[in-house]
């Protein structure tokens, strides 16, 4: 009998998570994946499947061309919750669904959800 892997246990945790956490233009689901070097955040309204704020630690800084300072660490995390939150913000979002993407609610996921609080969102 073969073993699952991590990530396809990640994957039918995620699924179950999906069944009852849905996005709606009110309230849109703030999905989080964190990959081993870097950490992402979208913004989802699933009744259009349309991303409307997204933040990674792989974005670019102006004009240098440098990623923007922040790694997938947990410095990095934190500094993605806050600027998800503030692209939400503009977007007129002020309250969201948490979906943390088959990941435990702990260490980058947390201090993510933590700053993306911080910086206004509701959930």
């Amino acid at each position: 009998m073969a073993r699952d892997s991590k990530n396809q246990i990640r994957l039918r945790i995620h699924t179950r998570i999906r069944r009852k956490v849905a996005g709606t233009p009110e309230r849109p689901r703030l999905a989080v994946f964190r990959s081993v070097n870097h950490i992402y955040a979208q913004v989802i309204d699933d009744t259009k499947g349309h991303t409307v704020a997204a933040a990674a630690s792989t974005e670019k800084a102006g004009s240098t061309g440098k990623t923007a300072g922040v790694g997938g660490n947990l410095a990095g995390a934190k500094a993605i919750g806050k600027l998800v939150a503030e692209r939400a913000q503009d977007k007129g979002i002020k309250a969201v669904v948490f979906d943390r993407g088959g990941y435990h609610y702990h260490g980058r996921v947390k201090a993510l959800a933590d700053a993306a609080r911080e910086a206004g969102l509701e959930f």
